[in-house]
């Protein structure tokens, strides 16, 4: 039983580090500008992370000092968790579905359209109430300052490869027909009922475009990006995780089995 016993500690010791990429995957997210402005998936898989170094510390300490009751609740907890993850990773990808930018003519970057994303996503930023507190925290950055200083000519922006929340808030839709002046300053718009973003944007620049709907699907694209990038940790985990728990429940079950055994000759004997 020691060396079933052992097997079980070493299996956990394991479980342990596996929790390390979920938690440090919490924290990437966390640490992006459009992931902490919005809070919706980093702390679920911090808190996820957390609980499986708990469980699998447990799992470890009972594995070598042979207390049972640990171990039973390793191995139920354990279970309870991978089923938790698994959600997580399923739901992440459902969400992360839908959703794409859309090319202009002469532009090398994209544009965004909210009504391409997925219900849930756009409840997060439909409510005004919400939006006010992401608008302020997005403005809060140096999210557009910095395209100021690296882009100075019309045809360099235009051929710039920003990311999705620079081209959704930073700027007016292409199609309102604005004039380049510098990226978060344009003039003599041609078509402004091609949009109601058009009539949105604005020249001061804690306004700009935060308040168009083309700023609301850029940060959801941006959301998107790093959640299935989050979410290939997570599967990969995963999948390490079931392996562990699998031989976890094998070494157990053998050590049960040794011990009822020994258990036996001492009564037979």
């Amino acid at each position: 039983m020691a060396m079933s016993n052992n097997v079980i500690g070493g299996i956990n010791f394991v479980a342990m580090l596996l929790s390390i990429p979920i938690i440090g995957a919490g924290i990437w997210l966390a640490s992006e500008d459009d992931n902490a402005c919005v809070q919706i998936l980093q702390w679920p898989v911090i808190v996820l992370g957390v609980l499986i170094l708990v469980v699998a510390i447990a799992g470890f300490i009972g594995g070598f000092w042979r207390v049972s009751w640990l171990l039973v609740f390793y191995l139920i907890s354990m279970l309870i968790l991978i089923i938790l993850l698994a959600c997580l990773v399923v739901f992440v990808y459902m969400v992360t579905m839908r959703g794409s930018g859309h090319p202009e003519p002469s532009r090398a970057f994209l544009e965004y359209r909210l009504d391409d994303y997925s219900g849930f996503l756009r409840r997060r930023v439909r409510s005004n109430y919400k939006w006010d507190k992401i608008r302020t925290c997005l403005s809060s950055t140096s999210l557009c300052a910095e395209l100021n200083q690296t882009y100075r000519m019309a045809q360099d922006f235009f051929n710039a490869h920003i990311t999705p929340l620079q081209s959704g808030c930073c700027k007016p839709p292409t199609q309102c027909g604005y004039t380049f002046v510098n990226p978060t300053y344009w003039i003599s718009p041609i078509n402004n009922a091609a949009d109601m973003d058009c009539l949105n944007w604005s020249n001061e620049q804690t306004e700009l475009c935060y308040g168009c709907d083309s700023c609301k699907a850029g940060l959801l694209e941006n959301l998107k990006k790093e959640w299935r990038m989050a979410n290939i940790i997570l599967i990969i985990t995963l999948v390490a995780l079931i392996c562990v728990y699998l031989i976890g429940c094998c070494a157990f079950r053998n050590a049960k089995t040794e011990d009822l055994f020994r258990k036996y000759k001492q009564g037979y004997t």
